[in-house]
Parts: structure tokens; sequence; C-alpha cells
């Protein structure tokens, strides 16, 4: 998985690029295929910076979150906990999709009908 900082209107310490990095790269425990994460932060205005998180996963699906916060940290935290909500959701409709539970069901009564004679 490829990582990437970009700062707009400003520069971050080391410091904080690793705690972003930190903060960020837990979202491979939601959705394994992850293939790139993109944290743009924008300073210009330093008494609430804006974060933006874009993730590229295999198969061309593209997450993407924007926080505005009173820090950089608390902002990150936002826009984190929006694509973990978007990878989720993504995940449970994959999962939903390959599943099938209505051709489970249509098996059930066949099976239970067998039993009963």
């Amino acid at each position: 998985m490829q990582l990437s900082i970009a700062t707009r209107h400003g520069h971050l310490s080391e410091a904080s690029q690793e705690k972003l990095k930190g903060r960020v790269e837990k979202l491979g425990r939601y959705f394994d295929r992850l293939m790139s994460i993109e944290i743009i932060v924008d300073i210009s205005d330093p008494q609430s910076p804006q974060v933006d998180i874009k993730v590229s996963a295999e198969h061309k699906h593209d997450f993407v979150a924007h926080e505005k916060s009173d820090s950089l940290l608390a902002a990150t935290d936002g826009a984190v906990q929006k694509i973990e909500q978007q990878l989720r959701k993504y995940k449970d409709r994959v999962q939903q999709k390959h599943r099938k539970p209505q051709s489970r069901r249509e098996e059930m009564p066949a099976e239970s009908d067998a039993v009963e004679e």
C-alpha cells in the first residue's frame, strides 16, 4: 500500500507526518485490498486545518473524505472515521453480494421437507 502526504499552504514537520501515517495506516484493518492512500493537508487557516483523504482500492473503487477541525489531529481522526465508515459499508455490500442470501432461503425449505418425510 502506497501512502503519500501532501501539504498546501505550509509545511508539516516529520513528527506530524508520522502521526498522520500512524492514524491512516489503520485503515488496512477494515479492507485489505487498499492500493494507495493520499493525505492532503490544507493549512491556509492555521486555526482550522482541513484534511482530505483519498483511498484507492482494487477494482477502481475510490473513497474520499474531507474534514475541517480546530486541530490537525482532530481533522485527521474525523476524516479517518468517515473513510472507515465507507470501507465497512462497501465491504458489507460486497460480502452480501457474494453470499446470495435468497438462494439459501430457497434451498432451506426443500431440505426441511425431506427431513419430515
